[in-house]
This record gives structure tokens, sequence and C-alpha cells, in this order.
């Protein structure tokens, strides 16, 4: 299997994605933005969409979507709180506008299906590095923010009245969050993001209290997701995305059963 350069960029790639979105989806669902986030993968999407329209390669067009999605999402902060109709008809709208720029960048319909679903085998050596330095970037971005904005979320209230800017913080995560939602899209797909972001991170809130132990088991879950996914999809022939999806709920199913014990 290792024998194909496209197999070693595969794992490459979606080793640094597995790490990157489980560690942001994991403040993610900490934070109860998970739906949030989910909309910025229909945002990148739309912004992928138009970049190849006009000629510019699809992940600029999606890194700058993506993170005007997310900033934008920062700074509305409360207004946004519990408007779920607001952000899934944004949503819908995003998704339904990249589908308009691709009706008219018809030359590519492998592109939609990559975009859509995601892709890993296709991923070049050259893809593999930006990925890299992409990731990075996230985690080290997330890394200087991570203790305000650890405190802002598990006690806003207190954090507000330390002098914590909450809107400050959310608007700096929700960039972090937006550039991990680029990065998982290479992999999985826009619709399909959810799988990384989302129920590694899950799992393990589910199966410790600990936010070091947490952001540790989702990285290890994720990372499994993803690898033993593209294994599972060599051997059988069966679609990535399909597997890492699956894998993904399985882990949360399992954890679900296996709850954690009360504090």
């Amino acid at each position: 299997m290792f024998a194909y350069e496209f197999m070693r960029n595969a794992y490459a790639a979606a080793g640094i994605v597995a790490v990157v979105a489980a560690m942001v989806g994991y403040f993610l669902v900490l934070r109860g933005q998970t739906f949030a986030g989910h909309a910025l993968s229909h945002v990148g999407f739309s912004g992928a969409a138009g970049a190849a329209l006009i000629g510019l390669a699809p992940l600029q067009g999606m890194l700058a979507a993506a993170l005007a999605g997310g900033v934008c999402i920062g700074l509305l902060g409360e207004k946004l709180a519990q408007r779920d109709v607001a952000i899934g008809i944004a949503l819908s709208f995003s998704l339904g506008l990249g589908l308009l720029f691709l009706h008219f960048y018809t030359s590519n319909a492998t592109q939609t299906t990559a975009l859509l679903f995601g892709n890993v085998l296709a991923v070049s050596a050259h893809r593999v590095h930006v990925l890299l330095w992409l990731g990075l970037a996230c985690l080290a971005g997330l890394a200087l923010i991570s203790r305000p904005l650890l405190f802002a979320s598990l006690q806003p209230e207190l954090a507000q009245a330390k002098g914590v800017s909450l809107r400050l913080y959310a608007s700096l995560f929700m960039a972090v969050a937006a550039l991990a939602t680029v990065l998982s899209t290479q992999v999985v797909g826009v619709l399909l993001v959810f799988s990384l972001m989302v129920g590694p991170p899950a799992a393990a809130q589910r199966l410790t209290h600990r936010v070091g132990s947490g952001l540790a088991l989702s990285a290890a879950l994720a990372l499994a997701s993803a690898w033993l996914g593209i294994a599972l999809a060599y051997w059988t022939d069966w679609p990535c995305s399909f597997w890492i999806t699956t894998l993904s709920c399985v882990a949360y199913l399992a954890a679900t059963v296996r709850r954690r014990p009360a504090p």
C-alpha cells in the first residue's frame, strides 16, 4: 500500500488534517458552536467555486471566504447565539451560491465532487506541504488563545468581569476554526466536515472531563478514523470519506455507551 506515492500523500494529508480538526473541534463542541462551524464549510465552498470561476485556485477562494465568514460570526457573537434558523439559511444560501458558480464553471466536474465529498487520494505532495504549513499556523493560533478562550468558554460572565474580551476571542477562534474547516474539506469534503471536527471531539468529551486528556483523545480518535478509513478504502475500493465518517460515528456511539462517570 505504501509503495504508491498517492497513498503516502493521503496518509500524510489525513494525519495533518485529523490532528488540527480534532483540536479545533474540541473547542467548537465545548462552546456549542458546531453548527456555526459547519456553516463555515459551506461559505468556503462558495468561495472555492467563485475562485475557480474567475481563474483562481479554489483553495485560495475557500480560505478567503471561510476566514471572512468566521470573523463575521465571531464579531456578531451573542447576536447569532441561539439563531440556528439564521445560520441555517446562510448555510443553504452559501451552498446554493457555490452551485451557481459551478454551473457556469462546467469544465471540471471532478473538482465539484472533490469539493463536496473530498478526495484525499488525489492530494499531491505540494498540497501536503501547503496543508502542513496551514495546519501549523492553525495550531499556533489556537495555542496562543487557548487559555483565555477556555476561560471564556467555561465561565463567560466571570471571564468578562476579569477583563477578557469575549468578542475578540470569539472572533479569533472562529478565524482559527475557519482555517481548520478548510483543511478538513481537503479530506472529507464540504458536506462531511462534521465527521472529523465534531465526531472525535464529542466522543472524547463523553469519556473524560480533563481538557488536556480530552484534546489528546480527540486527536487520537480523529487520527485513527482517518488512517483506518484510508486503509479500509484501499482494501474495499469504497470511498475514503464513507469509511472516515463511519468510523467517526462508531467512535461517538461507543463513547456514548461507555460514558464518563459524573464528576
